[in-house]
């Protein structure tokens, strides 16, 4: 069947998942149930029941015996079943879904091509499934579904997701859901419907009389009252009974092993552990401590732990004994982690000292083999430090200790590394780590060793691993140069990775996309602060349209929020806004936690107080990174000043707009713009104190070429009583171009002041009609707010009313409402547009519904509806339901 993109018209990948890996087989492939294996008839029987019901949940604890339980049912039916492990921490909706639809196709339960396949991971299309739902709602016979572990499916919309499609397919579908917590479904609808299975812990216990047969089935025979015991003791916990019963088989007397089991229940797990290791060969012990260390193995990584060949037929003799050790498929295994916890205790008390080295053996085969995750893993157990950070820095891979799926798990791993460890790879670890902790001095310190070390290396071309010792330096130095806002330095190592480029092998740069983003990301940076915004443009958006994945997702979003800014500084609201947005999207899609957005939030900031969306501007500043964490790259420290100090300037707090307004950041080269920022916000700050000569002299000293600065100067002069100064400083403002609205409205209106002081007004509203038809379609209403009382009889007039209505001023009462009585301010606009959900709500909400009744009717939570009612007070400034309809009536949205 060829795939479909999520519109189900578009080609994609069958065979791939939306991040561009292959789907792992394991997820929907039934679990075969053990050798031995009780199948408890009267858990069938119920089971049987989940073909009446459209859903059924199978609630337990861990070893409780679930999943084995449903796979044994689901093996006896005559039609197919199709399963889902749903291993998806981290992971988002759009990821399921393609686990799911992949799952069906692959068990027979054919799905139409017009469904499509999602082509995000972290996002499903709402059109998809619908689709899917109906087809679904068509069958003859209803699909039975089986999700497999469904409390590690953490995205929080996805349970709102499967309820539809649940609800939509109606008799096309039978879902079970075998999990540990509550789903987030509405469950008390389906119980009062009848429309529900459920088995849960206490159904799921051993009784006696199945402990009894259990252990028979292990060789074991006890009288009832033993076994009755032993439930008692585990309260029928299956993992329970079946720990005990593999360690007491061998016992002369079951029933006296049972009454010493007894003794200290706090190591239960333990002793029957314990018990099971004693009953194996002196080679098989040997086997198990050793592996203990590991995840995962395979015969060949078993046997470089033992130095003996026979790791193949032992596993797999383990395995079919059920012995806790897990068949992963393709000759890899795992052990059970309680076993695992166990060996790993006894593996200290006999061999103490013995397992750094097994970490070690462990490490240099994993590193042959191609795991580099793993063998940095083992490589820092056994704190072998050289070995692990010249394995990181090898493979060219130092850039993710900043970017990626695994940087905190980098950076954790290396921050145990001692002082005592040497070698210019942990000097460039170290060197990483304290400039990623603004540690410029010790960062320096480090790089400056490594570089020293490689100075000795000879060329770069002698081995691959000298070069990308020498790619890891220059990105570190563009890091350096970005940090202490030093272009030129940028420049030179951008120059030395240009050349360096051709040394490393080309498999390992595409392995490692993010290290070249990385470092071109860091120049373009370093450009931006400069003032270079032609250059800085031109590489950041190469970096934005790089490769994508989870690797460059934070580099790609920082250069969308760089470019963002650009664009804000420009003066084009718009442009920056819709970058800013790529660039929270760019890491949602792939990180729960976007911090690489941040530049993006202060942008979007900035923008909101130009429309005087001040609240809305708090809100993302709030939300944006501690302003002191680390490491303060100065564009974003500067980004950050200039946003809080405009939202005060905005809010009428002058003294502290200008304390806002400096950067707290020292820097080699001093920042144009930034420089320029802040003498704006003082001269705004002299203005407002009524000192016209003192604002302009301020902007006097800023470097040139700046056209909001020259803006500013004007109004000034202005206020001074020298409008041809201002008017000479206005003309050398270019419109068009580079410099967008948020300045051109801002001279237009200046110009109109001008105009109406020297007794123009025809001229003035020419002027002010030019500024909002600009102003209009980025709703830049800040500027007029700025302008003063002037401007308010001229926007009274037809023409001019007429321009500025619905968005800058109210419009005309709606049919049927009171006209506003005289003197009464107009409310103010909304802080943004009202989403369509927002807007279904409101409706709602006009209608009296409870939240309840609004949640039912639109098929959706009650957190839900709640979370829209928030957003939308916010957004029409109101607090209460009768408040938020009124404003709503007002605005003529209703």
């Amino acid at each position: 069947m060829d795939g479909t993109g999520e519109t189900g018209r578009g080609p994609a990948d069958p065979c791939v998942d939306p991040l561009g890996e292959p789907f792992l087989r394991t997820r929907y492939a039934v679990p075969t149930r053990p050798a031995v294996f009780l199948r408890r008839e009267r858990l069938a029987r119920h089971l049987d029941e989940a073909s009446l019901t459209p859903l059924t949940m199978v609630n337990g604890c861990a070893g409780a015996g679930k999943t084995l339980l449903v796979a044994d049912w689901a093996a006896g039916l005559e039609r197919p079943v199709t399963w889902l492990t749903t291993d998806m921490v981290g992971q988002g909706p759009g990821m399921f879904w393609a686990y799911l639809l992949q799952a069906l196709r692959t068990s027979g339960t054919p799905v139409s091509a017009h469904v499509g396949r999602p082509e995000e991971a972290n996002r499903v299309d709402h059109a998809l499934l619908a689709r899917l739902a109906a087809d679904l709602n068509g069958r003859d016979r209803p699909a039975i579904v089986v999700l497999d572990e469904y409390d590690r499916a953490t995205a929080p919309e996805l349970s709102e997701q499967l309820q539809f499609v649940l609800h939509h397919a109606g008799q096309g579908l039978r879902l079970v859901l075998v999990t540990r917590t509550e789903p987030l479904l509405p469950l008390h609808r389906y119980r009062a419907a009848g429309d529900m299975t459920e088995i849960r812990d206490a159904e799921l216990a051993f009784t006696p009389e199945e402990a009894a047969v259990l252990l028979d089935l292990h060789g074991l025979r006890l009288a009832m009252p033993a076994a009755r015991a032993l439930v008692d003791r585990t309260r029928g916990w299956a993992a329970g009974v079946r720990l005990c019963a593999l360690a007491a088989r061998e016992s002369p007397d079951p029933e006296r092993y049972l009454k010493e089991f007894e003794a200290d229940r706090g190591t239960v797990a333990d002793f029957l552990l314990a018990e099971v290791l004693k009953r194996q060969t002196p080679q098989t012990q040997d086997l198990l401590l050793r592996v203990s260390v590991l995840e995962r193995f395979c015969p060949d990584l078993a046997d470089a732990l033992t130095g003996r060949g026979d790791a193949g037929p032992l596993l797999a003799g383990l395995h079919r004994a059920n012995a806790f050790v897990e068949h992963l498929g393709h000759a890899w295994y795992r052990l059970h982690p309680l076993f695992g916890d166990i060996l790993r205790a006894h593996l200290r008390e006999r061999c103490p000292g013995l397992e750094p080295e097994l970490h070690r053996r462990a490490a240099r085969w994993l590193r042959r083999h191609g795991s580099l995750s793993e063998t940095l893993a083992h490589g820092a157990a056994a704190a072998d430090w050289e070995f692990t950070a010249g394995a990181l820095v090898d493979d060219l891979a130092i850039g993710q200790l900043f970017t990626g799926r695994h940087s905190g798990d980098l950076t954790g791993l290396f921050s145990r590394m001692g002082p005592e460890a040497g070698g210019r790879a942990t000097e460039l670890v170290r060197a990483a780590r304290d400039l990623s902790r603004n540690d410029l001095d010790r960062g320096l310190t480090h790089l400056a060793r490594a570089e020293a070390s490689l100075a000795g290396a000879g060329p770069a071309g002698d081995t691959p691993a000298v070069a990308a010792a020498r790619l890891s330096c220059a990105l570190l130095e563009a890091l350096a140069a970005r940090l202490t806002g030093a272009p030129g330095r940028a420049e030179r190592a951008a120059e030395a990775a240009g050349g360096l480029r051709e040394e490393v092998p080309a498999d390992l740069l595409d392995r490692h996309p993010e290290l070249i983003a990385l470092l071109e990301t860091h120049l373009g940076s370093a450009w931006l602060w400069a003032g270079s915004f032609d250059q800085a443009r031109a590489v950041l958006s190469a970096v934005a349209a790089g490769p994508g994945g989870t690797a460059t997702a934070l580099v790609r979003a920082e250069s969308l929020g760089h470019l963002a800014l650009i664009d804000y500084l420009d003066g084009w609201l718009g442009r920056a806004e819709r970058k800013a947005l790529a660039a929270l999207g760019e890491t949602e899609r792939f990180t729960p936690c976007p911090a690489g957005s941040d530049i993006g939030r202060l942008v979007l900031a900035a923008v909101a107080v130009e429309r005087d969306e001040l609240e809305q501007a708090r809100s993302l500043l709030d939300t944006a990174a501690d302003p002191h964490a680390l490491p303060r790259d100065p564009v974003t420290v500067a980004g950050r000043a200039l946003a809080t100090a405009r939202l005060l300037l905005a809010r009428g707090d002058v003294r502290a707009a200008v304390a806002a307004a400096e950067p707290a950041v020292v820097t080699e080269t001093a920042s144009p713009w930034a420089q320029g920022h802040t003498a704006l916000v003082a001269s705004a700050a002299q203005l407002a104190a009524g000192h016209p000569d003192a604002a302009a002299e301020l902007l006097r000293a800023v470097p040139e070429g700046q056209a909001a600065c020259a803006v500013g100067a004007a109004r000034a002069h202005l206020a001074a009583g020298d409008p041809a100064t201002a008017t000479d400083l206005l003309d050398g403002v270019r419109t068009g171009g580079r410099t967008g609205p948020a300045v051109t409205v801002r001279a237009l209106l200046l110009r109109a002041r001008a105009a109406d002081t020297a007794g123009d007004p025809a001229g003035a509203r020419v002027l002010v009609a030019q500024a909002l038809q600009e102003a209009r379609r980025e709703r830049l209403r800040l500027p007029f707010l700025e302008a003063g009382p002037w401007l308010r009889p001229l926007l009274g007039t037809g023409p001019l009313r007429e321009l500025a209505r619905g968005w800058l001023v109210p419009g005309p009462p709606g049919h049927g409402e009171p006209p506003r009585p005289a003197g009464t301010p107009p409310p103010p606009v909304p802080v943004e547009e009202l989403s369509g959900r927002e807007r279904d709500v409101l409706r709602r909400l006009a209608l009296a519904m409870s939240t309840e009744e609004i949640a039912a009717d639109l098929y959706v939570s009650v957190n839900t509806v709640k979370t829209h009612l928030k957003s939308a007070y916010r957004k029409l400034a109101v607090n209460r339901r009768n408040d938020a309809v009124r404003r709503a009536r007002e605005l003529r949205l209703l």
